[in-house]
């Protein structure tokens, strides 16, 4: 099981000293999230920076992107990282698409199949096995000069998707070779919901994770993580996940505060016994024990969603947290 650090919006300076620091520290990996910022200059930079590491989009925004331009990207990055590179793909929201991207946004769970057999002929096309041709419901490619297709490589580029709901996992399980799942997650969400329909796909897990040695030393860290599970909280897609450990009815309260702008009413709404469910806090030494325990084997990658904001609190957190990679690495 390897260990990744999720990396928000950041300068490529910035980038390229955390790449630096993350693989001195033992890390396998950097998962870059596209938010307001996309990812792959970033990732051009880290990789020439810090050679070991693996990188993956955690997630690139799928539909306001052509296949052919993802594909392309994608096996360019491919290229030039020899192989240390996987695309993940995500759908993003309704809204997001059509008033942000200015996107066409339905059947989000069929489109995205289309799109990931879409990117998977152009990679097929680029190897030179075949010539292009996709003709789905949502997507048809048929045209690439040989002048305007990239110089084929030997490494394989996987394909990944974002999914939650079991119309998503089910699609995830059949086209794609991974499933990016959601980092507002529980134990049981994993055994019950997503490892029986993933079929096998590998698994990219974002972890909150919390270590310290003492109460004050995690609480500022503590805070943040409960401020996230809030607000992935509010999404009435994801009520299920507090339903299903009995704490019914919490979505809407947190929406009720959202709405006031009562963040910290938000914080405080997730107790100790949710954040347990839905984050790993423990002390430094058992932290390495406590994510092996939770998440191998099922998750092929776990990737720490707090650490990038942890490290501009206290810099000093990487070289401990650098102790626990190493130690999950170990796992196998």
């Amino acid at each position: 099981m390897e260990l990744d650090v999720m990396v928000g919006p950041s300068t490529w300076a910035d980038t390229v000293t955390l790449a630096q620091n993350v693989e001195r520290a033992g890390f396998s990996g950097l998962l870059f999230t596209e938010t307001s910022s996309v990812p792959w200059m970033r990732i051009a930079a880290a990789a020439m920076a810090a050679p070991s590491l693996f990188f993956t989009t955690g997630i690139a925004v799928a539909f306001p992107r052509s296949p052919m331009v993802a594909a392309s990207v994608a096996y360019e990055m491919a290229a030039n990282t020899e192989g240390r590179f996987r695309l993940g793909l995500g759908s993003q929201v309704r809204a997001h698409v059509k008033r942000r991207y200015g996107a066409e946004f339905s059947q989000p769970a069929a489109r995205m199949r289309d799109y990931v057999q879409a990117v998977k002929a152009c990679f097929r096309a680029f190897d030179r096995l075949e010539p292009l041709h996709h003709d789905g419901p949502f997507y048809k490619l048929s045209l690439l000069p040989p002048d305007w297709a990239p110089p084929p490589h030997e490494h394989q580029v996987k394909v990944d998707i974002s999914a939650v709901g079991p119309l998503m996992v089910k699609t995830a399980a059949e086209v794609a070779d991974g499933i990016h799942v959601h980092p507002f997650h529980s134990q049981h969400y994993l055994e019950n919901r997503l490892i029986p329909a993933a079929a096998g796909a590998d698994l990219i897990i974002p972890v909150f994770a919390v270590a310290g040695d003492s109460a004050d030393e995690m609480a500022p860290m503590v805070d943040k993580a409960k401020e996230q599970i809030a607000f992935y909280g509010t999404t009435p897609n994801y009520s299920f996940q507090f339903d299903d450990l009995g704490f019914d009815g919490t979505t809407s309260v947190l929406r009720t505060k959202m709405k006031a702008g009562d963040v910290v009413g938000m914080r405080e709404t997730i107790t100790d016994e949710m954040l347990s469910a839905y984050a790993v806090v423990a002390p430094w030494d058992e932290m390495a024990d406590r994510l092996i325990e939770r998440y191998h084997p099922s998750a092929d990658r776990i990737a720490l969603y707090l650490l990038d904001e942890q490290l501009r609190i206290d810099p000093s957190a990487l070289e401990r947290w650098g102790e626990v990679a190493r130690a999950v690495r170990s796992a196998g």
